[in-house]
């Protein structure tokens, strides 16, 4: 009878999350580009939202780091939010999946058939099969995706994102599982990370879980302190997340990168915000620029400064197995001009230099080095760099401007 009021209670959670989730469904022409594939694995076509990171070319031949976003018609926005304010200094430009799971949720996202059900359910061995035999292969050939991939979770989802990692690792290099269903089948996923993360590596895989405040369904006073020690079927959600995550953190010598966070303000609806924000960053600390100060300091040595550019760029691409820009674009040329201000010459074009080289399509680099030639009354150089910009946008304003340096070389 116990087990019957907890799975109740998931199921009050579930009924009121499936009307958030229909009820914000509506903005996602706003925040996603809808597309579907049809799974053979699944027998139904599977539809899923694509958003785009701010200044996406499409024309680049760019790849980036994709993250997989669960119940993605309800999370894709927080998650887009989230990427938008951190992108650069925090986080990666990425590609963001939102895979829908608003119809049979509980039956793909739990591993195992549990009974009494409302339901269909324990059908995750299927639905990982389609993620990783038919989703990710799809996005690949239809999207610039690397293979540097993130899987997001919540409550299910959650569940789901911790059971991929147990059972099929290599698919992704890091997992974030907000306030998961832990619970699921007697704390079945406890039972397999003890007998699984025995026998294999987890190196270069990380893990972020996240706990709610919402501790028992009927006490509020219940602390993080003392819920250990309660034996009700109402703690037995938050037990499972905390009894899994100190055993994670006791065997985190087999590899395994891993962080947890509590949130005691936050409800199991509100959790996934905050999860979010700390759970990315906490993902990808590896990612977060070094020294960015000495960028401010006009006496930081051009050396120096060169030398961190070379540092970052061979870290990211230790972490992503492929060469990324150490800085943004923008950085690039926004430090180039700040030294030219400063009448550091020297300083501005190696930014220049070094902006041209990471992103060599980029007209408005090779129209900046033209900025500094002619600053350096130098307008035969100027002009060159000018026509480089010219052929890759083709524009107005450079064809005029190859006009006007064309004419004081004469």
């Amino acid at each position: 009878m116990s087990f019957f009021l907890n799975q109740k209670t998931l199921l009050c959670l579930a009924i009121l999350f499936s009307i958030i989730s229909e009820a914000k469904a509506q903005f996602l022409s706003q925040i996603g580009i809808k597309d579907s594939v049809y799974s053979e694995v699944l027998e139904e076509s599977r539809v899923f939202y694509v958003q785009f990171p701010e200044g996406f070319d499409p024309e680049s031949d760019r790849k980036y780091p994709i993250a997989f976003i669960l119940d993605g018609e309800n999370l894709l926005p927080a998650l887009s939010v989230t990427q938008r304010f951190y992108m650069g200094g925090f986080l990666p430009d990425m590609i963001l999946i939102g895979v829908s799971n608003q119809e049979n949720r509980t039956r793909d996202l739990t591993p195992s058939v549990v009974e009494p059900s409302y339901g269909p359910n324990g059908e995750a061995d299927q639905f990982l099969r389609f993620v990783g035999e038919e989703l990710i292969p799809y996005v690949e050939e239809n999207y610039p995706a690397s293979d540097y991939r993130t899987l997001i979770g919540h409550s299910y989802g959650g569940l789901f994102s911790i059971y991929t990692l147990i059972h099929q690792p290599e698919l992704f290099e890091n997992y974030l599982a907000i306030d998961p269903s832990l619970d699921w089948d007697d704390q079945l996923m406890l039972k397999q990370a003890k007998e699984v993360f025995s026998k294999k590596s987890l190196e270069g895989k990380s893990l972020y879980v996240s706990l709610s405040g919402q501790l028992h369904m009927q006490k509020p006073e219940m602390t993080i302190e003392n819920v250990m020690q309660d034996d009700s079927e109402f703690t037995l959600f938050a037990r499972s997340n905390i009894a899994f995550s100190e055993f994670i953190r006791a065997n985190s010598g087999e590899g395994l990168d891993f962080d947890w966070d509590f949130f005691p303000i936050d409800l199991h609806g509100t959790v996934p915000l905050p999860s979010l924000r700390n759970g990315l960053i906490s993902l990808f600390d590896w990612f977060q620029m070094e020294r960015v100060e000495l960028f401010n300091i006009p006496e930081t040595p051009k050396e120096d400064l060169l030398e961190l550019m070379n540092y970052r760029a061979e870290k990211l691409e230790a972490h992503f197995g492929y060469p990324e820009p150490p800085f943004p674009e923008d950085l690039m040329t926004m430090s180039g001009y700040m030294s030219m201000d400063r009448g550091q010459m020297e300083k501005a074009k190696m930014f220049f230099e070094q902006g041209i080289h990471y992103f060599p399509k980029s007209a408005n680099l090779y129209d900046s080095m033209a900025d500094y030639y002619e600053a350096n009354d130098d307008p035969k150089s100027a002009l060159e760099f000018v026509k480089k910009a010219y052929e890759i946008s083709g524009s107005d304003y450079h064809k005029n401007r190859i006009e006007e340096l064309a004419l004081k070389i004469k």
